[in-house]
């Protein structure tokens, strides 16, 4: 919203933000709530609405958020059907965490940890111990993971308390980072198909009396970064998972519950000046930062030392009517990475942190030529990002 030039603009208050269901109805909590209903000590279901089950798959689709959905019913005709099942049939979705992005998301999904405590606080971050910017996706520059994210995963624990317990996914992802500090525990089965997948997990969800199994397909992200959420290929994307949700549900066995879920949701940002503020560009927003990290609709802001202060003044004065600004230390009060912030983890999170509200981004043509080409976009914690499914399929 553009102000009349007498008048001052109307800033975004940093306490306005819809902070994430952290403790009732996050991505954090589902696998918490999942292995306390199979009897694993030291948890406690943190979503009330979930009925437990012996038997308990996940199937995650990167990118497919709430509103998606809600918005597809021709393209994902099983999927919407399902969407009354939502949060325990409540009809309600759940909330991704912030960033809503997949490094975070799944470090959420896999710890049962908001990202406050897990550590992984975006797909960039400042790591304090040398001053680099760490993609937390990629794990670059290499950093010794169980350093970076310490505490074992839900999937670990579950596995030692007798749980049977596996991943299906693609086989490139066995020995990366991210998935030993999030996902690992029990078996890693890789397929290269999701047809495979789907009929891998139903296989080892029946190899137990009590199982635990997660699945995982990538691609609907992958054709919203690039083509759009509003593009053929996107749709052509949701049309096929949208099958192997259902091939999947049709195999359960008996005393099984599937949850199908995502990381994130996603939004098309147009190519123009206004929608697309460049860093790299911008001498303003660039006086006194450091670093850039984060994403584009959630951005980490590195101040030179002392220059702290003036940073946040200016992102203010530039981006306020358009983003939530926040200092670190208003982000972390308002609970946006969750209600606890690991002592390890505090450095990570930007002297300024920018969390979109209109449909524009911050980019960095130069130093990230590759993400500021990307048409569909995430991050932030409007409900088309942060809103995502947790559809439920029982026998």
């Amino acid at each position: 919203m553009v102000q009349p030039a007498w008048q001052d603009p109307v800033l975004l208050p940093v306490d306005t933000a819809p902070v994430p269901e952290y403790g009732s109805g996050s991505l954090a909590d589902l696998l918490p709530t999942l292995v306390a209903g199979q009897g694993v000590p030291g948890f406690t279901a943190a979503i009330p609405e979930l009925t437990p089950a012996d038997r308990n798959c996940v199937f995650l689709i990167d990118g497919l958020g709430w509103e998606q959905i809600k918005a597809h019913p021709d393209e994902a005709p099983f999927l919407y059907s399902l969407l009354p099942t939502s949060r325990g049939g409540t009809g309600r979705p759940v909330t991704a965490g912030f960033p809503a992005t997949t490094a975070t998301s799944l470090a959420s999904v896999g710890t049962g940890l908001p990202p406050g405590e897990h550590g992984l606080p975006g797909y960039t971050a400042r790591n304090p111990e040398t001053g680099e910017l760490m993609n937390q996706l990629r794990w670059k520059p290499w950093t010794p993971p169980k350093v970076w994210q310490p505490y074992p995963t839900v999937f670990q624990r579950a596995d030692a308390a007798g749980v049977r317990t596996a991943q299906v996914s693609a086989p490139t992802f066995e020995q990366t980072p991210l998935t030993k500090v999030a996902l690992s525990g029990g078996s890693f089965l890789g397929r290269l198909t999701g047809e495979e997948r789907m009929d891998v997990a139903a296989e080892r969800l029946a190899a137990g009396d009590r199982s635990l199994v997660y699945t995982y397909y990538s691609e609907v992200d992958g054709k919203g970064h690039r083509f759009g959420v509003d593009s053929d290929a996107w749709r052509g994307q949701l049309m096929y998972v949208d099958g192997l949700a259902r091939r999947l549900a049709e195999q359960l066995p008996p005393r099984s519950a599937l949850y199908i879920t995502a990381d994130h949701g996603m939004i098309d940002i147009p190519f123009d000046e206004q929608s697309r503020i460049d860093f790299d560009e911008d001498w303003e927003l660039r006086a006194g930062v450091a670093l850039l990290g984060g994403e584009g609709r959630a951005r980490h802001v590195y101040a030179v030392p002392g220059a702290e202060a003036d940073v946040l003044t200016v992102w203010r004065e530039v981006l306020g009517e358009q983003f939530w600004v926040a200092s670190r230390d208003e982000a972390v009060e308002a609970g946006w990475f969750g209600p606890r912030i690991d002592e390890r983890v505090l450095g990570r999170i930007g002297d300024v942190v920018a969390a979109a509200h209109d449909d524009v981004v911050i980019t960095a043509s130069v130093n990230e030529p590759h993400e500021s080409a990307m048409v569909g976009m995430h991050g932030s914690m409007t409900p088309v990002e942060q809103l995502v499914p947790l559809l439920e399929v029982r026998t």
